[in-house]
C-alpha cells in the first residue's frame, strides 16, 4: 500500500520548493538596478522552464540511474524520458511513489541553476545563460546529484560520497550551494567586472521585493529540508526545527556585524542573514541539536556577512553575492558537522566537540572540496567556451543604457503620467536610461560593507 501520509507530504514539499524560484526571482530582481530587474528575474525563469524539461529527458537518469562509472554518474538512458516510472510503486524506499521522488529532486535541479544567476547581473546574454544552463545542469549538476543523493538500494548502485565517502549532507549543501557558488565565482571571473564596478553606486533598487523574495525562500526552505527526509516523520520534524532556529541567528548575527563595523542594521542585512542561515543548514539539519544550529546558524551569520566583501580585495563580480553566502555558507554548515553533529540527532554521528574525533570532519571536508573543485573547473571551460564562441556578455552600449530594454524590449517599471487633454507623459521609464545610480544590486560603495 502507498504511504499516502508520506507522499503528501513530499509533493507538498516539492511544491514548497518550486516556490522557491519565483521566490529566489524576487530576491535576486529587487538587488539589481531597476534597469537590469526583467533580465535578471528571466534568469531564473528561464532556468525553471529548461531544467523541467531536461530533468524529464535525462537528467533524472544521470542522477539516479544504476551507476555506470565508479560512482560518479548514472545511465542516462535507463530511464530517458522518466521511461518505465509512472507505475512503479516500490523504487522508494517505503514504497513512495518514485514519480513523487522525482518531482522533489527535480526541483532541486531548478533552483540550483537559477541560483548561479546572481553572480551575472546586468551583463549576460539571456540566450546564452539558457545555452550555459542546459550544458552545466548535464555535465555538472545531475553527476554531482548522483554522487551526493543516489544512495545504494539494492541491485542499484549510487554515488561515491553518499556510499562510500559517507560524508553527510542531508538537503544539498554540496549539491546544491558549494556547486552553485563554486560555479558563480568562475563565471564571474569569465564575464568580468560590469562598467563602474567598486566605483558606481550600484545598490539594491527595490528592497521591499529583496524582503518579499526572501520571505518566500524561508518558507520554501522548510519543503527543502524537512522534505529531504522523505517522510513525515520524526526526522522531518527536527530539520524543520533546526532551519528555523539556525535562520533566525544567522540574520541576527548578520545584523550585529552590520551594526558593529558599519553602525547601521539594515533591511538587505536581514535578508541577506536569512538566506546564509538556510543555506548553512541545508547540509547539517539533521546532524545537530536545536543549540547546535543556533551555535551553526551565528557562525554561518558573522562569516557570510564578512566574506561578501572579499570580491573587492580579490577582484572579482560576483554582483549578488552568490559566492559569499552560497559557497561560503555551504562550506560552513557542510564542515561544520565534523565538529558540531551529534548522535542524538537523526542523522546519529558525533562530531568532534562530542568526542567523535575527526573521522566525520575529513568525509566533510572532502565531499566539500571535491564538489567545490570540479563545478569551479568544468564551469570556467564551460563558460570560456561560450564567452568565445556565441559571446556570453552583452554589448557595452546596452549594459550601460539597459540590459531589460535591449534584450527583452521591456523595462521593469514603465510608468505613464496622463494629462487632462488625453496626452500621455512618460513620467519615468525605469531601466530605458541607466542614467539613476539608483538601482543597483546589493553592492555597496565602499568596500567591506554588507551586501547578499
Amino acid at each position: 500500500m502507498v504511504p499516502t501520509g508520506d507522499t503528501a507530504w513530499l509533493l507538498a514539499s516539492a511544491s514548497m520548493v518550486l516556490l522557491m524560484t519565483p521566490g529566489l526571482a524576487l530576491f535576486y530582481g529587487g538587488m539589481v538596478r531597476s534597469k537590469s530587474v526583467l533580465n535578471m528575474m528571466m534568469m531564473s525563469f528561464g532556468a525553471l522552464g529548461l531544467i523541467s524539461v531536461l530533468w524529464v529527458l535525462w537528467g533524472y537518469s544521470i542522477a539516479f540511474g544504476n551507476d555506470v562509472g565508479a560512482g560518479m554518474l548514472g545511465d542516462p538512458f535507463e530511464f530517458f524520458g522518466l521511461r518505465g516510472l509512472m507505475e512503479d510503486l516500490t523504487s522508494e524506499e517505503g514504497g513512495l511513489p518514485v514519480m513523487a521522488f522525482v518531482a522533489f529532486q527535480a526541483v532541486f535541479a531548478i533552483i540550483t541553476v537559477a541560483l548561479i544567476s546572481g553572480a551575472i547581473a546586468d551583463r549576460a546574454k539571456f540566450g546564452t545563460w539558457l545555452i550555459f544552463a542546459g550544458i552545466w545542469a548535464t555535465v555538472v549538476y545531475f553527476p554531482i546529484a548522483h554522487w551526493v543523493f543516489a544512495f545504494d538500494a539494492g541491485d542499484v548502485v549510487g554515488g561515491w560520497i553518499a556510499n562510500d565517502l559517507l560524508a553527510i549532507d542531508f538537503a544539498g549543501g554540496t549539491a546544491v550551494h558549494i556547486n552553485a557558488g563554486a560555479a558563480a565565482l568562475a563565471l564571474a571571473i569569465v564575464l568580468g567586472k560590469r562598467k563602474g564596478f567598486a566605483r558606481d553606486p550600484m545598490r539594491p533598487h527595490n528592497l521591499p521585493l529583496v524582503m518579499l523574495g526572501a520571505g518566500i525562500l524561508w518558507f520554501g526552505w522548510f519543503g527543502f529540508n524537512a522534505g529531504s527526509a522523505v517522510a513525515a516523520d520524526n526526522t522531518a520534524a527536527v530539520a524543520w526545527v533546526n532551519t528555523m532556529t539556525a535562520t533566525g541567528a544567522a540574520s541576527l548575527a548578520w545584523l550585529a556585524t552590520e551594526k558593529i563595523r558599519d553602525g547601521h542594521a539594515t533591511s538587505l542585512g536581514a535578508a541577506s542573514g536569512i538566506v546564509a542561515g538556510l543555506v548553512a543548514i541545508t547540509p547539517s539539519c539533521s546532524a545537530v541539536s536545536p543549540v547546535g544550529a543556533i551555535l551553526l546558524g551565528a557562525i554561518a551569520g558573522v562569516l557570510c556577512a564578512l566574506a561578501v566583501g572579499l570580491k573587492y580585495r580579490l577582484g572579482y563580480d560576483d554582483s549578488l553575492d552568490v559566492v559569499g553566502v552560497h559557497l561560503v555558507g555551504g562550506l560552513v554548515g557542510t564542515i561544520l558537522v565534523g565538529f558540531l553533529g551529534t548522535a542524538a540527532a537523526p542523522a546519529g554521528v558525533d562530531g568532534l566537540f562530542y568526542g567523535g574525533g575527526v573521522d566525520q570532519l575529513w568525509r566533510q571536508v572532502v565531499g566539500a572540496v571535491s564538489v567545490m573543485t570540479y563545478s569551479f573547473v568544468v564551469t570556467l571551460i564551460i563558460g570560456y567556451l561560450l564567452h568565445k564562441t556565441v559571446g556570453f556578455r552583452v554589448d557595452e552600449d546596452d549594459e550601460v543604457s539597459g540590459i531589460d530594454l535591449a534584450v527583452h524590449a521591456e523595462t521593469g517599471y514603465d510608468l505613464h503620467v496622463s494629462t487632462g487633454a488625453g496626452r500621455t507623459l512618460t513620467g519615468a521609464t525605469a531601466g530605458a536610461t541607466g542614467s539613476s545610480g539608483v538601482g543597483a544590486d546589493a553592492d555597496r560603495q565602499t568596500e567591506g560593507s554588507v551586501k547578499s
